[in-house]
């Protein structure tokens, strides 16, 4: 019996004696509202002039793979999470249409895990090191509060650790398989986890390894890896001192590419032939540690500091070059949070600062797969790389010092602050050989003030409303790809820079329906837009947009009722140009591509005793794939034809709705306990794109590789056994 299936079965038998065992278990109870987010530990979001959510994944969603980064973001009003099915290319994150332009990593926001920084100080976070099997909740900082944090602070992630078994020793191990939605190929996806953890005298400490094998959705698309992560905390005296890490070893990872709409309609599994002859993929290993001590003072406040840093090493063959990088980051940061009364008002004055460093070495090489005869680029043929075509240090380094004050009256919360940065790029050219030198640097600054204002209406319900800005750099990559070839950083490209006007409600309302209304119209000047030339082979430039103009509308809610747990929420992302003159073209007007303008998301869970049934659904708006608005309408054969009949048009293939379901549970044998899981991704099978390849090039907008398709349907089953209640 083929392993999948024994899984399959095994999980199945688990399933029916979860469902007639301990029906008497009680549905958990939604935690109460407070945040744990680095700079506001401890507060209530009604307390805070700011959208911000917190979730806790698995207990909204139970039944998680935990390697999809989509599963764990669900479920945030603002949050938009576009799956390239593409191992090469991280899932696109985006919050309120900023990091939608990301070509690598996530950009346009500031990723923390427990605390720790893992944007890099260019603004750029890589997410194929994410480690989600530990993660206990996400919180989310959307609008002018995440400026106080920095280059790229459209928003902030905040991933937090679930709590350590509260026992010496406990062991759980986890697994999960299902085929990939390929029958042609027989392919299949597996992934086995151990994980540990334990207190002993005030002490707690957590850890986990996964192992997870790929043979992709898409043609091309294998992916291996392994990922660690690791925490313990302790308190010496009254200070509590905490220890993290996290590691990645990803030998293989195979880049599809995106493709044309007509290559999608054909066969959506197919990967771009280009691609798979220049062999397009990538290599990574990746460990950063961090450490970090808080000491509580009287009266609500608090000394805190951290410092950490790592290491990456990336292969990363493309169409157009073969790509190398060896980097060094670190970083730290300090912030004093002291109580005051001022003239008989109550004021919590923070005063920090963060710093980062970057230490790139990144060499390119020509690609010398699928060149028939040696020639004067490739000369050692079969090599797969040819001559030395760039060597250069890139040094980056920022410094951001903060000042915020929080101030009490009545039933009114005041917050202030203000950050100013400073962000250094430096390039060190050690290739002159071609006759130019691209060394240089420049350096740029930004003043990000905020101000916000709420109003408790009672224990249960506030408003606010805030008013702040932010900037953003470019990378040291995107200041150093011209179009034009010009050697050095181009002094052209400008960060943006944006301003949010912000209202909202939050509270709990009557019978336990929680609820998160926000209401923003941001500015932004000279926005960052990629863009692709003819014949660059997917190589991408920046360019700055004059004006856009951001308004957008988010809702959140979530309610039990009696053994159903409902959650949804409702993205409404009215995005425009307002002056972009590109050449003698004016895109004002026009939508900003790779953004949805309507997302809804729901859940529904519903608990018998200690088995599940969950049923999820996500919905998006047509998506634009360039500045001018392309849209690309798919003939597919009219419903009933037979044989050579006409064609019906289709909807443009980026408007989607899908369902995905499970069923699972616990049984509980003493203190051992076994979960299963059987779930199904996209259920009803829809045929769509996931993400797009904003403003990529071609000849025609039809011959244009735009799309890159999500999965089909794809079902898996999964079985945790631990030795303690976790």
């Amino acid at each position: 019996m083929p392993a999948c299936r024994a899984h399959a079965v095994l999980v199945a038998a688990s399933l029916a004696f979860v469902a007639s065992a301990g029906a008497q278990d009680s549905l958990p109870r939604r935690l109460p509202p407070v945040v744990t987010v680095t700079r506001d530990v401890g507060r209530s979001p009604l307390d805070l002039p700011y959208a911000i959510t917190s979730l806790r994944p698995d207990s909204l969603s139970p039944g998680l793979t935990h390697t999809l980064v989509e599963q764990t973001l669900a479920l945030l009003p603002g949050v938009t999470v576009a799956n390239r099915t593409n191992p090469s290319q991280d899932t696109r994150v985006s919050i309120r249409g900023f990091g939608a332009r990301s070509q690598f990593g996530a950009r346009s926001i500031r990723v923390l895990r427990d605390g720790m920084p893992l944007t890099l100080p260019d603004g750029q976070t890589p997410i194929d090191y994410l480690d989600l099997e530990s993660v206990g909740r996400v919180e989310v900082i959307r609008g002018a509060a995440a400026s106080l944090y920095g280059n790229a602070a459209g928003g902030v992630v905040d991933l937090r650790s679930v709590a350590a078994p509260p026992v010496p020793f406990a062991l759980q191990a986890r697994t999960w398989s299902g085929p990939d939605a390929n029958p042609v190929r027989n392919a299949s996806q597996q992934r086995f986890a151990a994980l540990f953890g334990g207190t002993m005298s005030g002490t707690s400490y957590q850890g986990n390894i996964g192992r997870t094998h790929s043979d992709g959705y898409r043609t091309y698309a294998h992916q291996q890896l392994t990922n660690a992560f690791a925490r313990t905390a302790t308190t010496v005296g009254s200070t509590e001192i905490g220890l993290v890490g996290l590691g990645l070893d990803m030998p293989l990872a195979e880049n599809p590419g995106a493709l044309t709409a007509a290559q999608f309609n054909a066969n959506p599994r197919q990967a771009d032939a280009l691609s798979v002859q220049k062999k397009a993929r990538k290599t990574v290993h990746q460990v950063q540690i961090g450490l970090s001590a808080r000491q509580p003072l009287a009266r609500d406040g608090e000394v805190s500091a951290q410092v950490y840093g790592g290491t990456r090493t990336l292969f990363n063959p493309l169409t157009f070059a073969v790509v190398g990088v060896d980097r060094h980051q670190s970083g730290a940061a300090a912030r004093l949070t002291l109580p005051l009364a001022i003239d008989g008002l109550e004021n919590r004055v923070s005063v920090g600062a963060d710093a980062q460093w970057l230490n790139d070495a990144r060499k390119n090489w020509a690609n010398c797969n699928a060149v028939p005869t040696a020639n004067a680029s490739c000369p050692s043929l079969p090599n797969e790389k040819g001559n030395l075509t760039l060597d250069q240090r890139e040094l980056v380094s920022s410094l951001g010092p903060y000042l915020r004050d929080e101030l009490e009256h009545g039933r009114w919360r005041l917050t202030a602050g203000v950050r100013a940065d400073q962000v250094r790029f430096e390039v060190r050219d050690h290739f002159l050989a071609d006759g130019r030198d691209d060394s240089g640097n420049r350096t740029l600054h930004a003043i990000s003030p905020m101000f916000g204002l709420a109003a408790r209406l009672s224990s249960f319900h506030s408003l606010y409303a805030n008013v702040g800005s932010a900037f953003e750099t470019p990378t040291t990559t995107e200041l150093g790809n011209q179009a034009d070839g010009t050697a050095g950083l181009n002094h052209d490209l400008k960060p943006q820079y944006s301003t949010t006007y912000e209202t909202g409600a939050k509270g709990v309302a009557g019978r336990g329906v929680q609820y998160d209304v926000a209401l923003f119209d941001t500015e932004v000047r000279d926005e960052l837009i990629p863009f692709e030339v003819p014949g660059g082979n997917g190589r991408t430039y920046y360019r700055n947009a004059g004006r856009t103009r951001r308004r957008g509308a988010e809702v959140g809610l979530g309610a039990d009722v009696g053994p159903l747990s409902l959650t949804g929420a409702y993205t409404l992302s009215n995005f425009r140009f307002r002056d972009f003159l590109n050449g003698t073209v004016q895109y004002a007007g026009n939508t900003i591509p790779g953004i949805p303008e309507h997302q809804v998301q729901a859940s529904a869970t519903w608990r018998l005793g200690r088995a599940y049934l969950l049923a999820e659904g996500i919905a998006k708006s047509r998506v634009f794939v360039n500045d001018a608005n392309t849209l690309t309408q798919l003939s597919v054969p009219c419903p009933g034809a037979v044989g050579a009949t006409p064609t019906c048009r289709l909807k443009d293939p980026t408007a989607f709705s899908v369902f995905n379901a499970r069923v699972g549970g616990t049984a509980v044998f003493g203190r051992p306990w076994l979960s299963p899981v059987i779930g199904v991704q996209n259920l009803f099978n829809k045929h769509y794109v996931g993400s797009v390849a904003v403003n990529a090039a071609g000849a025609t907008p039809a011959a244009t590789k735009f799309y890159e398709p999500a999965a089909a349907r794809t079902w898996f089953v999964g079985l945790s056994a631990a030795t303690n209640p976790w």
